[in-house]
């Protein structure tokens, strides 16, 4: 394995969190994923994964990929209202400023979880890894939620 490919898993209930542990010089210890979830919806439909990024170090930090053993692709995605038009475009990285958090909401940043690998209800978790530009990697629980769960639904 290699210093730069680090993975760390976290199994918590409801509140949930993980933070990467530096291997060799690298120092990543000061990213945290908080609130992991994802609104299922029934069939091959894609699916919404949100998270909070929180970045407590002094340089920012960018989130490039994820990838998901239950779903075929999972992939970064932005919505946003343009000249009254609701738009979502896909982005190849999500950078969280030093000392700062980024709230990933349905109408901003947030994962497409696409083509489900095996049948998955509400209740049930997937582990999805997070790849960062510094090359870290964290693999985080999220659970997964109904159609018209919010946020702070446990």
């Amino acid at each position: 394995m290699h210093s730069r490919h680090i993975v760390v898993a976290a199994c918590v209930l409801g509140w949930m969190g993980a933070s990467a542990r530096a291997l060799g010089a690298q120092e990543v210890s000061a990213l945290q994923v908080r609130d992991a979830w994802v609104r299922w919806l029934p069939g091959n439909l894609p699916a919404g994964g949100y998270i909070t990024l929180v970045n407590t170090g002094d340089q920012p930090t960018s989130l490039i990929a994820a990838s998901c053993p239950d779903y075929a692709q999972v992939s970064l995605h932005r919505s946003r209202t343009v000249a009254g038009t609701s738009q979502m475009i896909a982005v190849h990285k999500v950078t969280v400023a030093p000392h700062s958090s980024l709230v990933f909401a349905a109408q901003g940043y947030h994962l497409m979880l696409a083509h489900p690998n095996r049948i998955l209800k509400p209740g049930d978790r997937v582990a999805v890894t997070l790849s960062f530009a510094e090359g870290a990697a964290l693999t985080v629980p999220f659970e997964l939620r109904p159609p018209d769960a919010g946020a702070d639904m446990h």
